[in-house]
């Protein structure tokens, strides 16, 4: 773990933080459903983000990039903008590409990244 400040933050606050985002996007994968950034900015109590913030993309970022690591997919394709195209923001799609998917059908990747989360969450049939 870093000893630096994330954005102002100390580094415990920051894991706090991240550790509330993840358990509410693992709860939005366990019933399929997706979360809106402002919904997401709500369910993190330790930290006070806004929707568009680069603070928050970083934190989203590490999120998918960790569990991404435990083969669990990239969890934070479950975060989209609440009105709109209703899909994750251009920051999702960035990481995915530096993560090694195919990017050139944003929808297509969307969908199929959506479904093994949500696989790797859900309740065993």
């Amino acid at each position: 773990m870093e000893n630096d400040d994330k954005f102002g933050y100390p580094a415990n606050t920051w894991c706090v933080a991240k550790e509330e985002a993840r358990t509410a996007i693992v709860a939005q994968a366990r019933k399929e459903s997706p979360i809106c950034y402002s919904d997401l900015c709500n369910a993190v109590k330790s930290i006070k983000f806004e929707p568009d913030s680069y603070a928050l993309k970083t934190l989203l970022g590490e999120i998918s990039t960790e569990e991404d690591e435990f083969g669990r997919g990239m969890l934070t394709v479950l975060v989209v903008h609440k009105t709109g195209d209703q899909m994750p923001g251009n920051g999702f799609f960035d990481l995915a590409a530096k993560l090694g998917r195919d990017t050139s059908n944003r929808e297509k990747l969307w969908i199929e990244e959506f479904s093994k989360v949500c696989a790797a969450w859900g309740h065993p049939n």
